[in-house]
């Protein structure tokens, strides 16, 4: 991302974001962006409009439940990853994705199981995240 929230801010971006949009107020270009993602996940509704009950919550793999603040910062991660082709070659997976599976959102998709693998990876290894692993996925897919 351009910045480095805390998972609070990251939150309170996400709730803002979306409650602006509802609102019909004057959104930034990175508000307006979130809010087109958040758009294409109705699932995630219900806790964006809720920050009350949900700034707090916790989302443990055991639970099984997604995390959608995760979820959706991972995706302005990668959105951000295409718009500059860092890591270099992640725009030309993107595209060959999209192409493959008739949708950029499920490109983003796969490129996220990738991501998520990199890190998952690094932090396992306690090393940093190696784009190395990432690409190696992404060829996969």
């Amino acid at each position: 991302m351009l910045f480095n929230p805390s998972r609070d801010e990251a939150r309170n971006f996400l709730f803002e974001s979306w409650r602006k949009h509802r609102a019909m107020e004057l959104l930034t270009p990175l508000e307006d962006l979130t809010a087109q993602l958040i758009s294409k996940h109705p699932e995630y509704f219900a806790a964006l409009e809720n920050p009350q009950q949900h700034q707090e919550q916790d989302y443990l793999p055991e639970q099984g439940a997604t995390n959608p603040f995760l979820h959706l910062m991972m995706h302005l991660t990668i959105e951000e990853q295409i718009s500059i082709d860092q890591p270099p070659g992640i725009r030309a997976h993107f595209v060959r994705l999209t192409q493959k599976l008739e949708s950029e959102h499920e490109a983003q998709h796969r490129i996220m199981e990738c991501l998520s693998e990199m890190i998952w990876q690094a932090q396992r290894n306690r090393t940093q995240p190696d784009a190395a692993v990432y690409f190696e996925c992404l060829e996969k897919q």
